[in-house]
Formats: C-alpha cells, sequence, structure tokens
C-alpha cells in the first residue's frame, strides 16, 4: 500500500540523518580533536541538508495521500496507484536533491 512505501522512503531517511553526523560527533568525542576537512563538512552540510528537506518533502507526500484516502476514498485507487507515488517520490527525491545541490 502507498502508506507503507512512504513510510519505507520516511525511515530511510531517518537513517540517513543519524548517519550524517553521529560518526563525527562520535570520533571527536572519543579522540578529543574538533577539526574537520573542507570536504568533509561541505559533506556533512550537503547531507544534512538533503536529508532535511527529504523527510519535510516525504511528509508532504504523506499527508496528500492521506488527503485523497479520507477525502476522496472512492478514487483513492484511481489517483494514488502504485506508479502515481514512485512519482511523487521521485519527484521529492530529486526536487530535495537539487535544493541541497544549491544550498552547499
Amino acid at each position: 500500500t502507498p502508506m507503507y512505501f512512504f513510510l519505507l522512503n520516511l525511515s530511510l531517511i531517518d537513517l540517513g540523518s543519524i548517519s550524517t553526523t553521529l560518526p563525527k560527533a562520535m570520533a571527536n568525542s572519543l579522540w578529543d580533536n574538533r577539526a574537520i576537512s573542507y570536504q568533509g563538512c561541505a559533506a556533512q552540510v550537503f547531507l544534512l541538508v538533503f536529508f532535511t528537506l527529504a523527510e519535510f518533502y516525504v511528509l508532504t507526500v504523506m499527508a496528500y495521500d492521506r488527503y485523497v484516502a479520507f477525502c476522496k476514498s472512492l478514487h483513492y485507487g484511481t489517483l494514488l496507484g502504485s506508479r502515481a507515488c514512485v512519482h511523487m517520490a521521485a519527484a521529492a527525491w530529486g526536487s530535495v536533491f537539487l535544493h541541497a545541490v544549491l544550498h552547499t
């Protein structure tokens, strides 16, 4: 069902989001080192912006899915088939990538 597809996307985003900053923070606290390279900083900023915006975009798509499920329940199967859900998720991921590239 579409809800589980979007929940899968959301869980992948959460996994990527925590994997962006936590390893470096743990290494810094373990070795008492606060230095980071320019490339490492740029990568962290890009990934943090990417996953934060991806969460907002996927939550927006999920809200639209729930709107259609509640308000247009008789047309739900025709409006939100598996193909439409994949297109909405791909549009969200693609626009997030472009947005993150522009902000990094």
